[in-house]
């Protein structure tokens, strides 16, 4: 039996999820992704990484990396860190700037977060992460998640308690991607360990890994019996992803009246570059050109692999230093015949 995943603002009843994903989390793919769901589907929504020891000198919604549209009353920001003055005074920023939870990294393997000691770092140390875990939820009105990953080692004992630890101190949730820090994005992703911590929590317990298209999302929620799946960079290439589950599962009410979900590869090849083209104007609404055309040429470097020929989309946006541009780009690039998605792609890059 699922369980439920509760706000205070937002009664989710879609359990599947955009992840956090720095330099991709932010205000124009969000609202991308919303664009394809029904009426009346509620889930939840991820910011970037923001680091608690930068925020407190910040006005949210005035950074690039937090700036929001106006019914983005669903967010849960993540943040990375390990003070708890830090941590205190952060979610008490984001607290009356509004949101509606708190998520902690303990799943970032990039050498910048190990070398602070924190992200992927913190499941080093059982008591070390468990403390951190009850700074944040000390410190806190919102519900407050853990993001992980399997650890530092192959131990299923090690992450057995691990997440029994996180859940003693107040957790509200956890999100598992069971590959090793060592694996990066490399291999498989062990499935196994989320059915694991899912069998021995009393909390929501969330799977990620491996997530490229709609199939993958029932069978993990199938295999592992999950209360929610989340998808990561899948959602680049194919941002109806959510729109297209609420619809299998019959969520929501009426479906946007502008988009037909895409049934094959050439249909949906087409549809990614309208996706694109939305982003672009995404951008054009909350961004400065500058910033702007660097997050749609880091949009398109993630989700061009799924796109036959999507090397050349991705060498001829590099030379986009525009917005005007960057749509000159991508409508041209459409017009051409005989483009198809492939449903998956490797996800080493």
């Amino acid at each position: 039996m699922q369980k439920a995943f509760r706000s205070p603002k937002v009664q989710v009843n879609l359990p599947v999820f955009m992840a956090p994903m720095v330099g991709l989390s932010h205000v124009a793919f969000r609202k991308l992704v919303r664009s394809y769901l029904p009426e009346k589907v509620n889930t939840l929504w991820p910011t970037e990484m923001l680091n608690s020891r930068r925020l407190p000198q910040e006005k949210l919604g005035q950074t690039l990396q937090t700036i929001r549209s106006e019914e983005e009353i669903d967010l849960i920001p993540q943040i990375l860190g390990n003070e708890k003055e830090n941590i205190f005074k952060s979610i008490k920023m984001l607290e009356d700037w509004g949101v509606s939870g708190v998520d902690i990294n303990m799943g970032c393997p990039v050498k910048k977060a190990l070398k602070h000691n924190y992200g992927v770092a913190l499941m080093g140390d059982l008591e070390y992460a468990k403390q951190v875990t009850s700074y944040a939820v000390e410190s806190a009105n919102v519900p407050v998640s853990v993001k992980i990953r399997a650890g530092l080692q192959n131990d299923n004992k090690f992450l057995t308690q691990f997440v029994l630890n996180l859940q003693e101190v107040g957790a509200s949730w956890i999100c598992l991607h069971p590959r090793l820090a060592s694996q990066k994005r490399r291999g498989q992703a062990d499935w196994n360990q989320i059915s694991l911590v899912k069998k021995i929590l009393d909390i929501p317990v969330i799977g990620n890994g491996d997530i490229q298209t709609l199939s993958d999302v029932f069978h993990m929620f199938d295999q592992t019996q999950c209360d929610g799946v989340m998808i990561g960079r899948a959602l680049t290439a194919r941002p109806w992803l959510l729109g297209l589950i609420a619809k299998k599962l019959s969520i929501g009410e009426s479906l946007p009246s502008e988009f037909n979900f895409p049934s094959h590869c050439d249909e949906e090849a087409y549809a990614y570059g309208r996706s694109l083209l939305k982003f672009i104007n995404n951008c054009i609404e909350y961004f400065p050109e500058d910033f702007g055309v660097k997050r749609i040429r880091f949009f398109i470097k993630v989700g061009h692999p799924w796109l036959n020929f999507g090397h050349e989309l991705y060498a001829k946006i590099n030379s986009a230093n525009t917005y005007e541009q960057a749509v000159e780009v991508v409508d041209n690039f459409f017009k051409a015949p005989g483009l198809r998605m492939s449903a998956y792609t490797d996800l080493k890059y």
